[in-house]
């Protein structure tokens, strides 16, 4: 192997119709010194995306649908990945040189750790993502040895994941499609013995796109919050979630939609409800009062 590469972690990139973005991505991460493998899944784009990866970029594993499969995509990628650890990438985010290695790090020296999720710099100014503090100050309580805060969700984008957890926990939901899909899987990780922490050494740039759609994000980020509280808590809790979130977003057609889309849902979550653990709802009621108050999670746009 050359010198500097390293091949523990693969990279997936899920993208769809921004093909200028995630060919600026690649660039960036084709020349990372861990030389990671790099999985795309190009989601049913229809601006030549897939055309420019293979002319441009021919090391890289290209997977192409004809439909948008949302974060099912990664689950696909990761059919194809034969390293120990997967490394989500955002069409517009760029992993940091070195990132990747301090991520294979942890997974390598504590092995009940399933995820570890880095830190967050907006560009161009690099500032910390407003959610960096909330990770930073996370009050789930942890065992002495956790390397780092621990987790109760993640953003995938900024997250590597120890393949066999990933896969054991089923990863991404088909029916909550994207938006706030990771919570489901992350209480699933947790509920099955996991760990998820954060770590300021990881660092990942983000660069957030002009043509995402902010409404359908806030209309899917709304219905998957609700849906995944339904999903894994106890009634009395998912009712508190449920209002706590309602009561946050702006009070319009969009939320609206999410919150009937939800209770649409009920004959699906219903059949698949299954309520986390006890000391996994003590750690969600204790994340209840910092998420009333952080300016990283508002329900608007």
């Amino acid at each position: 192997m050359p010198p500097g590469t390293d091949h523990r972690v693969s990279v997936v990139i899920v993208t769809h119709n921004r093909c200028a973005e995630v060919l600026r991505t690649l660039e960036h991460m084709t020349e990372l010194p861990e030389k990671p493998p790099i999985v795309v899944v190009d989601n049913g784009s229809d601006d030549g995306t897939s055309t420019r990866i293979r002319a441009e970029f021919p090391g890289v594993r290209l997977l192409s649908h004809r439909e948008n499969l949302g974060a099912v995509g990664r689950n696909w990628a990761v059919e194809h990945v034969s390293t120990p650890y997967v490394a989500f990438c955002d069409d517009d985010t760029t992993w940091q040189p070195g990132a990747l290695e301090h991520a294979a790090d942890v997974l390598d020296r504590f092995g009940s750790v399933a995820a570890v999720m880095g830190r967050c710099l907006v560009e161009p100014d690099l500032r910390e993502d407003p959610l960096v503090p909330e990770l930073r100050e996370s009050p789930v309580p942890a065992p002495h040895w956790l390397p780092g805060p621990a987790l109760m969700s993640l953003m995938a984008g900024l997250t590597t994941f120890r393949v066999a957890a990933f896969r054991e926990a089923g990863g991404f939901s088909p029916k909550l499609w994207l938006g706030g899909e990771e919570e489901l899987l992350a209480l699933d990780l947790v509920a099955a013995g996991w760990w998820l922490c954060w770590r300021p050494d990881i660092v990942i740039h983000h660069a957030p796109s002009t043509s995402r759609n902010a409404r359908l994000r806030r209309q899917l980020g709304i219905r998957n919050t609700v849906l995944t509280a339904w999903l894994r808590r106890p009634v009395r809790d998912a009712l508190r979630r449920s209002a706590a979130v309602a009561a946050s977003a702006p009070k319009d057609r969009c939320t609206l939609a999410a919150l009937v889309a939800a209770a649409r849902a009920t004959p699906w979550v219903l059949r698949e409800r299954e309520v986390v653990p006890e000391r996994v709802e003590r750690c969600l009621r204790v994340l209840e009062e910092p998420q009333r108050h952080s300016p990283a999670r508002r329900y608007v746009g």
